[in-house]
């Protein structure tokens, strides 16, 4: 793999030891990236801490961590006393438990990272671990220490080689229960449950991530070119603010249904029509 690795440790699973190396699995590297300048010169910027009470630049060797306990008020933690609670790694991803793929909550997935042997002299402990999983159908629930944290990880079997996903820990995660307290239980009519079943199987497709478009960054690359090429910047044309409309009606339009509010009304004028042919020969009956 061309990319370089970002940890190198072993799987362990009670005595069966498998040397890995993991790579990052996603990156924003090839994201345009953009700095602050000064508009005048056009030099970069370069960042620097002030005291916020007397507004004066501090020296990189007078700059410290601290926790807020009140108000403006701080305790200071030096570097040696932070160093001093990261937890010692001894490069092992050590696995706990198995669980069902389909038993995760993907809610508190993380960082993705792939896998891979270490060297081709342990590719049968690192096939026989990944064939292992996808044949259960099972991943792995380990603990590694990763970037200064003993951070839980979750192994499963992807393609070729390993798949490691960092987890949020509990804490970090909102509850659902009281994210989603405000949602009142609704009836749901039949006729939408099917429409919308139906618009569900004919919009299946398949998971395609090349057909993902970010469009703020091909938009902000077009603007770059535009301004290196001294050309004018065309601004995107803002879409319309889409307009609420009847859920049944929604539904039966996007299952391919005719409208049935045009038809009730094409309905109304024949009906108007009749009526009003209906009492002409009385008026001239009348007269």
């Amino acid at each position: 793999m061309a990319a370089r690795a970002v940890w190198s440790g072993v799987i362990k699973i009670d005595e069966l030891v498998c040397p890995v190396k993991m790579y990052t699995a996603a990156t924003t590297s090839d994201r345009i990236s953009l700095h602050m300048v000064n508009r005048k010169t056009k030099n970069r910027l370069k960042r620097v801490y002030v005291d916020e009470k007397t507004e004066k630049p501090v020296d990189s060797e007078d700059q410290v961590k601290g926790y807020e306990t009140s108000p403006g008020h701080y305790v200071v933690l030096e570097p040696e006393e932070v160093s001093a609670v990261v937890p010692q790694s001894d490069k092992t991803l050590k696995v706990d438990a198995f669980i069902a793929c389909n038993k995760i909550e993907p809610t508190y997935f993380d960082k993705p990272y792939y896998l891979l042997p270490a060297t081709e002299a342990t590719e049968d402990s690192f096939v026989l671990i990944r064939e292992a999983l996808r044949s259960k159908k099972t991943a792995a629930m380990a603990h590694a220490v990763l970037f200064r944290r003993v951070r839980p990880v979750l192994i499963r079997a992807h393609r070729k080689g390993l798949i490691a996903t960092t987890l949020n820990f509990d804490y970090e995660v909102r509850s659902a229960k009281d994210a989603f307290s405000d949602i009142k239980t609704q009836k749901i009519e039949p006729e939408m449950l099917d429409l919308a079943k139906h618009i569900l199987k004919t919009k299946a497709g398949e998971f395609d991530p090349s057909k993902f478009d970010d469009r703020y960054e091909e938009a902000l690359a077009d603007m770059v070119r535009a301004k290196i090429e001294g050309r004018k910047v065309i601004p995107l044309k803002r879409p319309e603010p889409t307009k609420s409309n009847d859920l049944l009606e929604a539904l039966r339009l996007s299952a391919g249904q005719k409208d049935s509010s045009k038809g009730k009304a094409t309905t109304k004028r024949k009906t108007t029509k009749k009526a009003s042919a209906s009492r002409e020969p009385a008026r001239r009956k009348a007269s």
